[in-house]
């Protein structure tokens, strides 16, 4: 099968060449436009996101030797999260080459995080079934380098540290709320609110409520001490 010039872009862009081609498109096709004969991405998804989560934990540990699970279990949870794979989407535009039925199109399914997060994991999924591990985490450590550097070697728990900064402002302890729930029941996306005592507020995004807590608590806690 020949590639579009749009594929042979994004594959550029990767920095792979896919054997397989099948399974690259398999990794772009959204469920809104699977069909009997055409799969979507969702199974490779699942995959993908056991091989980020491996290929990350191993990056981590390789680059610090001596960190325990508590130095490094902030720092990972913040690089395998949906918005950071989203991001990493929108770096190699991937949004553009994304197979979506008429509806999700116009719906402005190109740019949704949760769709973006799930078909990067779908790709880095496609990449290992179409070569290997080593192969896919050397590409994962090359797309994630960025924000593997950022991630601070002595990141805290968010919202222990939230919780430090309100009292030391004598605030009462910062409030979290459910604002929404939405997707499949196997695959659920929760949308968390977190408010102090001031007013300030942060909303934040993710597959579980812990992961939402915490990003929605690392966000405020950035914007207090920026003010």
């Amino acid at each position: 099968m020949k590639l579009s010039n749009e594929l042979t872009s994004f594959c550029k862009r990767l920095d792979y060449n896919f054997e397989n081609i099948n399974l690259l498109i398999e990794a772009l096709t959204h469920s809104s436009l699977s069909s009997s004969t055409r799969p979507d991405n969702q199974r490779l998804e699942f995959l993908g996101d056991r091989v980020l989560g491996l290929a990350i934990a191993q990056i981590l540990l390789e680059k610090d030797k001596d960190a325990n699970e508590g130095k490094i279990a902030p720092r990972f949870n913040s690089l395998v999260r949906k918005e950071t794979c989203a991001i990493i989407a929108e770096g190699l535009d991937l949004g553009q080459v994304l197979r979506l039925g008429r509806s999700e199109m116009l719906s402005g399914g190109r740019t949704k995080i949760t769709l973006l997060g799930d078909a990067m994991e779908a790709v880095l999924a496609a990449i290992y079934l179409d070569s290997n591990f080593e192969n896919t985490k050397m590409i994962i450590g090359k797309l994630w380098k960025k924000h593997i550097e950022k991630a601070k070697e002595d990141a805290r728990d968010a919202k222990t540290a939230l919780q430090e900064w309100a009292q030391s402002f004598k605030y009462t302890p910062p409030q979290y709320m459910e604002i929404s729930r939405s997707g499949p029941d196997h695959k659920p996306m929760f949308k968390i609110e977190v408010r102090l005592e001031n007013g300030a507020k942060a909303v934040a995004t993710s597959s579980s409520k812990r992961n939402a807590q915490q990003e929605a608590a690392r966000i405020l806690l950035e914007k207090m001490l920026n003010e």
